[in-house]
Formats: C-alpha cells, sequence, structure tokens
C-alpha cells in the first residue's frame, strides 16, 4: 500500500473569514510525474504496448476529447471518469440581453469513475513537518546550527 504524506496547517475558511483559523491536513506532494514518466511508467506496466504507441494513443486520447468536448458533448472514459464542460458568464439583466458575449470562460468538468473514488481506502498517511519547517530544518543543518525557532521562522547557532 502507497503511503501519502500530510502536513497540518492552520488556515481560515475563506467563507467565514471572521471565524478563527482551524488545523487542516494538507497533501504533501512527493513529485509531478510528467507525460513522459507517466508513458513508461505505463508501458512497464504493460508489455504489450510500447511507449510510443503509448504515447500516441495519449496524444490522440487529448485530441480527441477536446474535440468532443468543444461540440457540446460529455465524454465518459470506463475506469477513468466522465468530462464535460461547463460556462462562467456574467450575468444579464434578462434573458433577452444575455448572448454569447455574456461568457467569459470555459471550464472543463470531471466526474471520476467509481474505480477513482473513495481512494482513501487504499491510502495509508503518514504526518510529515510542513514544507517550510522542513526548509528550516535543512538550513540549519547546512549551517551546523543546532535550532530553528518556528514562530520566527529563523535558523539558531
Amino acid at each position: 500500500m502507497n503511503t501519502v504524506k500530510y502536513s497540518v496547517c492552520m488556515m481560515k475558511n475563506a467563507a467565514r473569514p471572521d471565524d478563527p483559523a482551524k488545523a487542516y491536513g494538507r497533501v504533501q506532494i512527493n513529485a509531478v510525474i510528467n507525460t513522459k514518466k507517466f508513458i513508461e511508467h505505463i508501458a512497464d506496466h504493460n508489455g504489450v504496448f510500447s511507449k510510443g504507441t503509448v504515447k500516441g494513443v495519449t496524444t490522440d486520447l487529448v485530441s480527441c476529447l477536446r474535440e468532443m468536448l468543444v461540440a457540446g458533448n460529455k465524454v465518459q472514459i470506463e475506469g477513468l471518469g466522465t468530462f464535460g464542460i461547463s460556462i462562467s458568464c456574467e450575468p444579464a439583466e434578462n434573458k433577452t440581453s444575455f448572448t454569447a458575449n455574456n461568457i467569459k470562460s470555459v471550464n472543463l468538468t470531471f466526474t471520476p469513475a467509481e474505480e477513482l473514488q473513495n481512494l482513501i481506502k487504499d491510502c495509508v498517511f503518514e504526518q510529515v513537518s510542513t514544507r517550510r519547517v522542513q526548509a528550516l530544518s535543512l538550513e540549519a543543518e547546512k549551517k551546523d546550527f543546532d535550532s530553528v525557532d518556528l514562530k520566527k521562522e529563523t535558523v539558531l547557532p
């Protein structure tokens, strides 16, 4: 089972700015896996398809997905989920004064397939220090200092 690392941070609720900050868990991302590495990973899992074939399929998938979405379709990919679009608009006073000029952006929507929902059952969680604390500790270690003042965010000799 894979381990998801997280740190705990104090954050305010943007919807309730007057409420006090509360502790929330935040995922610590290990790495961003680029397309090349992801294709290599897929190809390594399945000896039938070469990296070139996997790359070609993923490139075509993206191109065709875009084509289907801008044609007003939803695209359901079994095991992955359903892609669609929504729009963000400037409101108009009434229906007759609303035109396509009121549409300001097109947004991608995604609903994960059942296989990608409830990932919590596949995870083991490990709490780690925040990125800032990790950086301060490393700085202290490099300078051969003994302490870190977390409140002042400084290293101490």
